[in-house]
């Protein structure tokens, strides 16, 4: 069956998010900044702010946890916008060559809801047709029900779509709602993919 749609995660695959682009300003020791990475605001902890927003109740519950680290963990969400590097090398050639051969292009993201302003003011975002954010919704991916959102929202049909995610649960869970799926690692891997799919042609 034909593909006619391409459905992208966003962090890390078109735009780079990385929390050590803030906390190298932060905490010049290398190990230090990874130890307070592992331990303090750790994944984990900020994965929950994909889905429930409560980040001003997660961030006050880790200070009272680490209060020596006050500062350090309420710049996570203070300057969150400077976790976000730029977008991903050759990923709005990618978006662009899509649409120019008539491709639908989505976003579907775990982000925070109201840190999802911050993402807004890379240009390859503007190209897409539409994006599910999981923190406007309260549900985050692998959830089944984020895709079905996605969905009835944009009237797509996963048959005739491919998602691409840079976290191997998030592409399975994709697949298993019928959709073809791609594990991003950067834009030449997915080039060629897309290329073996016949979205693209070179």
């Amino acid at each position: 069956m034909t593909i006619d749609t391409v459905v992208f995660d966003l962090g890390n695959v078109l735009v780079q998010w990385d929390p050590r682009n803030l906390y190298r300003k932060l905490i010049s020791d290398e190990r230090e900044m990874e130890t307070f990475l592992n331990e303090v605001c750790t994944t984990p902890w900020h994965v929950r702010q994909d889905a429930d927003g409560k980040r001003a109740d997660a961030t006050a519950e880790l200070i009272a946890k680490f209060p020596d680290k006050r500062d350090l963990i309420s710049a996570f969400y203070d300057r969150f916008d400077e976790m976000i590097a730029g977008e991903v090398p050759g990923m709005a050639q990618i978006v662009m060559g899509l649409k120019a051969r008539g491709i639908m292009v989505y976003g579907l993201t775990n982000w925070p809801g109201d840190m999802f302003h911050h993402s807004k003011k890379f240009d390859i975002l503007s190209h897409l047709d539409g994006i599910v954010v999981s923190g406007h919704e309260g549900i985050k991916k692998p959830d089944p029900r984020l895709f079905q959102i996605l969905f009835a929202r944009y009237n797509i049909k996963p048959a005739r779509s491919m998602f691409v995610d840079d976290i191997a649960e998030n592409v399975a869970a994709g697949m298993a709602m019928g959709m073809y799926g791609h594990l991003f690692q950067d834009a030449l891997h997915l080039r060629t993919a897309l290329k073996g799919y016949h979205l693209l042609t070179s």
